[in-house]
């Protein structure tokens, strides 16, 4: 490992954490491989470069290496996280919980987090609304739970290392760290990027670039990319705290809370018994001030009504933070795409910023992996930015909406809100008025030209039935799909048309499975047994009768219909880029 010379700068932070404070976290750092290149001279050409070795480019990385696909992966730090900063992300939803599971870290994660599913929202001293996640629809058939809360540095080095593990014959991503982006030239196939690195310069050949940079990407003003955007004046600080006696494992807000001036207050638990506790501010307070550690426990005695001593509750760490929403017009420029906060920004109600950025990466990477491979026409990765765009979009309004609710103007929003609160009060149907931040879910895709009838929605991880009567489940299915469609035919298979199924697998991209009642007839090779109709509900599927759905490998269904002709065939055609 060489060490790094005075005159290459370390990299900065560069998300607002500027008055840190607290015992802080240890991060792993990796150590920095002189790359070839800088000794040679030669300018190699890789298929694939992703910038950014944040929970979105390294999602992507795995995601890629999962499918066989060689990638190159540039980090201009040496770790994961942000030195001497904070745990940043900590809510990990459902449908990312799914991508893990399908990637290999789920276990890890749910064995180092802590899961939850129920919230409670104060105003003042009264509780005006509850929710149990698993009791809605949406989150109710997945084998994840609705949320794990983990500090994000912990689920990016869990993904290097499954990047990294031993045990791999082949490692198709190369991961290079201490390495700065410092130009990228556009050509028409291909684009050039500089890099500087402890050892010196040199340049790389790139198919296809994939920002994963953050906020602050330079991408953004190199691409010429314009940003719709918003920044308020709301201002946090949040604390993250161990406490000897620990609260409730449950997600407290307070729009009104007494203890901090009738400001709003989030109250989560992450890994390590550490509690991560977001105090609204005043907008013209000084960062500096508000998270001085003494200013810090003043607020906390007044949250929990008597004097902590310091050996029972221990500031790790502590940022004041204010919150924007920013969106990329276009998230493709040319050989360019733009991933997590490199794409879009948003305020964390509702945990809609990482889990994004790792759904961007989930639905970029099975697109890539199909050109790459020459399985799919180029005009797919067009369908990148229409769909998540649209989720983009969503996101942001859905947050924006909540940002309005905690910090209404005087007037008509300011009215409203003391309306809601309370009516919350006393009657059941006010209740959800009171947003303090709508839970992530899956974006549904309207926009998409890679979606039939029937498509465009997100299926859950059910459970159901192999051959054998041993329990399956539906990431286990996608994963033996190996990157290809999954077509799942629920109902009987006549000899006919299986054998015209088996054609259909040999002709396009697609792998077929038989999808039969708990008391059906099993004819195809390949099937498994719908015991309690979790894959026909997930999948939409209404008809009691013959159906089937295309998946992708993105868990979202492609299309659907109820006979296998000519709209099935179609359906293949354009999922995989052809016609768009």
């Amino acid at each position: 490992m060489l060490e790094t010379p005075k005159n290459y700068a370390a990299a900065v932070f560069s998300n607002g954490y500027e008055f840190s404070q607290g015992t802080g976290y240890q991060l792993p750092e990796y150590p920095f491989v002189e790359p070839p290149e800088i000794a040679s001279g030669e300018v190699k050409r890789h298929a694939i470069a992703i910038v950014g070795g944040g929970i979105t480019g390294l999602t992507l990385a795995c995601a890629l290496a999962q499918y066989g696909v060689k990638a190159l992966l540039l980090d201009e730090d040496n770790t994961v996280g942000v030195k001497g900063a904070s745990s940043r992300g900590i809510c990990y939803a459902q449908k990312t919980l799914e991508i893990f599971k399908r990637l290999g870290i789920y276990e890890r994660i749910a064995k180092k987090g802590v899961q939850w599913s129920v919230g409670r929202t104060f105003a003042g001293s009264d509780e005006v609304y509850s929710f149990d996640l698993r009791q809605q629809q949406t989150h109710s058939l997945s084998l994840q739970p609705p949320f794990i809360n983990i500090q994000q540095f912990y689920i990016e080095g869990f993904l290097v290392e499954q990047l990294c593990r031993p045990d791999a014959k082949d490692r198709p991503v190369d991961l290079r760290w201490n390495h700065r982006i410092t130009a990228i030239e556009q050509h028409a196939d291909h684009a050039t990027l500089s890099i500087t690195t402890p050892a010196g310069s040199y340049t790389l050949q790139a198919d296809h670039v994939i920002d994963c940079t953050g906020a602050h990407s330079p991408f953004r003003r190199w691409c010429e990319a314009s940003v719709t955007a918003k920044k308020g004046d709301d201002r946090w600080c949040i604390a993250d705290v161990r406490f000897k006696t620990p609260p409730p494992v449950e997600r407290h807000t307070w729009v009104e809370a007494p203890f901090n001036q009738g400001r709003a207050v989030w109250q989560h638990l992450m890994a390590d018994g550490v509690w991560r506790i977001d105090y609204q501010m005043p907008p013209d307070a000084n960062p500096e001030e508000v998270s001085r550690e003494d200013v810090v426990r003043a607020r906390l005695n007044a949250q929990f009504g008597r004097e902590l001593e310091h050996d029972e509750c221990e500031i790790v760490w502590v940022g004041p933070y204010a919150y924007r929403s920013e969106c990329l017009d276009r998230l493709r420029h040319g050989r360019v795409f733009f991933a997590g906060d490199a794409a879009h920004v948003v305020s964390p109600f509702g945990a809609r910023g990482g889990n994004s950025g790792v759904q961007d990466a989930d639905n970029l990477a099975w697109k890539l992996a199909a050109v790459v491979q020459g399985r799919a026409a180029p005009a797919l990765l067009e369908s990148y930015h229409h769909e998540r765009h649209e989720a983009a979009q969503h996101n942001v309004l859905v947050t924006n909406r909540t940002a309005r609710f905690l910090r209404p103007a005087d007037g008509v929003e300011r009215l409203f809100r003391a309306a809601a609160l309370g009516l919350a009060r006393q009657h059941l149907f006010a209740r959800q008025l009171v947003n303090t931040g709508r839970m992530s879910t899956p974006n549904t895709y309207t926009r998409s030209g890679a979606c039939r009838p029937g498509g465009g929605s997100a299926t859950q991880n059910v459970a159901f039935a192999w051959a054998d009567g041993s329990q399956g489940e539906l990431t286990e299915l996608l994963r033996w799909a190996g990157g290809r469609l999954l077509l799942l035919v629920f109902g009987d298979v006549p000899p006919a048309t299986a054998k015209r199924l088996r054609a259909l697998s040999v002709q396009t991209d697609v792998r077929c499975v038989q999808v039969a009642a708990a008391d059906g007839k099993a004819t195809a090779l390949e099937h498994v047994r719908d015991i309690h109709g979790h894959l026909r509900a997930t999948c939409q599927i209404k008809a009691k009768g013959p159906a089937w759905a295309l998946l992708r490998p993105d868990s979202y269904i492609a299309a659907s219909g109820e006979h296998l002709d000519a709209s099935l065939v179609q359906a293949l055609a354009v999922t995989m880029g052809a016609g768009q």
